[in-house]
């Protein structure tokens, strides 16, 4: 199953170049990952976009699709489709980390967590 979400594109999200910035994608797949998911305690690892197709429009919104793409013990990957009146305009893929909130170190994937995951996994 996978995540869909509508993200905004701001008018200040558009760079001197008139398209929009490369550090936005991370925020677009944030918002969709924080509309996703509010009972994993994760942080991010790593992260990587392609760039598919510029956005030269502001004022409008982009569609987002998230799912989860590997499951590890303490980690798990996710992979997002952006796209723009049906058109791919980038893939981002994140790497989180789940955390225990109080040692600020990683820990294992709950059962529960790790439930909620596989409803969203879809392997690559």
């Amino acid at each position: 199953m996978r995540h869909q979400s509508k993200q905004y594109v701001r008018w200040d999200d558009l760079d001197a170049f008139g398209h929009v910035n490369n550090a936005k994608y991370l925020t677009y797949a944030q918002e969709a990952r924080f509309a996703w998911s509010g009972i994993l305690e994760m942080v991010v690892a790593r992260a990587e976009v392609d760039f598919i197709a510029p956005i030269y429009d502001g004022n409008t919104f982009l569609d987002v699709e998230l799912w989860v793409s590997a499951i590890g013990t303490s980690s798990f990957t996710m992979t997002y489709e952006i796209s723009l009146n049906g058109e791919l305009v980038a893939r981002v893929k994140t790497v989180q980390v789940t955390v225990d909130m109080a040692t600020k170190k990683s820990k294992p994937i709950g059962d529960e967590q790790r439930a909620f995951l596989t409803q969203y996994f879809e392997s690559e």
